[in-house]
């Protein structure tokens, strides 16, 4: 029995607020699972397999990147197909395995491996939590929304960043930070799997209500190889959100695997380091309260434009700074710019796709935006291996400015329309 049947659809923050809570919840056991792994993994590769390249190091954030993107378009696609639950179900499945290998690992490989079933649950799970929310709210709040989805996931990678980092400086750096891990997706998997109810009803009741729409099946007919095709490159706004994506995510993903190595490079304790790799996203996720929110009422370029250029002033600070007050001041300014970003990218790609193929459009974005973590990690690997990790860092940030001046040069406002768009070339 589906949920329209036992009561009618109604859209909005208030009316759902009770599986909205739920789905905040859920996902921040999500973001916990990958915040088990911003402190520690990349010491880990270093002290207990001695691997010296870091590209090698970085490896283990290829395979989360590549198989993350592959899922969040899988799962976007499969959402507007079969509906939203049963994905979030199978998520939490895959990801059930991720602390059992990483404890047990006797070779870095299944490092590796486990990073990949970590991919498919964080592919899975948080981009159906963010589909969730979305049919929720319906065409208002979106960017509330998102804010408070991404803080929630985000509090929660900083919580479990600092927490694993704290035990691995008292105890040691496996197995016991990772002990979290199972009892984050076996909560996870309960909530998901008991509680948490279908919303697809929720985006046929939004179609019906465009004043633009012809019927809720002629906008279903929409191919994927069209919603692809507009999300990646002939709708403008939509490919100056997608490329921003990939480059927040590649500087995340520089952060994530060279920000642990140059920290305990220059004399920082585990403890230290887990403090400055909590910061960042806790900076982020907090700050997501506010942002997300505020570009309901400012709009979304510009934001988006402007959270690039900080993460870019944040990330030369890393490199400039020489004492641990200034490294917590660089991560929080990244934190700072980072949410700015983030919940804004969601929220227009909401405003231009409509609902019948909202999912799939989130799906194909959450692609390229997540792509970022295997571009990231291999371009920076490559980068301290042959110019050290300094000149690794500062490229990045300069990839990170020179991508706020495409959103700048390139992008239109989606908040004021709200409504699909014609197709433009990029």
């Amino acid at each position: 029995m589906t949920q329209s049947s036992l009561s009618p659809v109604r859209l909005g923050l208030r009316a759902n607020w009770q599986q909205f809570t739920l789905l905040v919840i859920v996902n921040a056991f999500v973001g916990a699972m990958v915040g088990l792994e911003r402190t520690v993994v990349p010491l880990i590769a270093e002290q207990d397999f001695g691997i010296v390249s870091k590209t090698v190091v970085l490896s283990f954030i290829i395979s989360f990147g590549i198989v993350k993107a592959l899922a969040n378009l899988s799962a976007g696609g499969l959402a507007d197909r079969f509906g939203r639950k049963w994905l979030l179900v199978v998520g939490w499945l895959v990801g059930l395995p991720v602390p059992f290998l990483i404890i047990l690992a006797p070779t870095w490989s299944w490092i590796v491996l486990a990073n990949g079933l970590l991919g498919i649950n964080q592919g899975l799970c948080w981009s159906t939590t963010v589909i969730m929310k979305i049919d929720l709210v319906g065409p208002r709040q979106r960017g509330l929304a998102m804010g408070l989805n991404e803080a929630s996931g985000y509090g929660a990678v900083s919580l479990s960043a600092l927490t694993t980092g704290y035990i691995a400086s008292a105890y040691a750096l496996r197995p016991y930070p990772f002990y979290l891990g199972i009892g984050f997706a076996l909560l996870g998997l309960l909530l998901s799997l008991f509680f948490v109810q279908e919303t697809h009803g929720h985006a046929r009741e939004e179609a019906r209500q465009l004043p633009n729409a012809t019927t809720v099946n002629d906008a279903i007919r929409r191919p994927f190889a069209e919603v692809l095709l507009l999300t990646s490159w002939k709708d403008r706004a939509l490919f100056a959100v997608s490329q921003a994506g990939l480059v927040n995510n590649l500087n995340d993903g520089m952060v994530w695997g060279l920000l642990p190595i140059f920290l305990a490079g220059a004399g920082l304790s585990v403890e230290r380091i887990g403090i400055v790799a909590a910061v960042y996203p806790g900076v982020w996720g907090v700050s997501q309260l506010g942002t997300g929110a505020l570009s309901d009422h400012l709009g979304r370029k510009w934001m988006i434009a402007t959270g690039l250029w900080v993460q870019a002033i944040g990330i030369v600070g890393l490199v400039v700074a020489q004492r641990f007050a200034l490294w917590v001041g660089a991560a929080a300014l990244m934190g700072l710019g980072t949410a700015l970003v983030y919940p804004t990218l969601l929220a227009a790609v909401s405003d231009v796709a409509h609902p019948a193929w909202r999912a799939s459009a989130v799906g194909v974005y959450r692609l390229w935006r997540d792509g970022g973590y295997a571009v990231g990690a291999l371009l920076s690997g490559l980068l301290a291996d042959s110019l050290g990790l300094p000149w690794a860092i500062m490229t990045i940030a300069g990839v990170t400015a020179l991508s706020g001046f495409v959103v700048a040069a390139v992008m239109y406002e989606t908040l004021p329309p709200r409504r699909v768009v014609s197709p433009e070339p990029a």
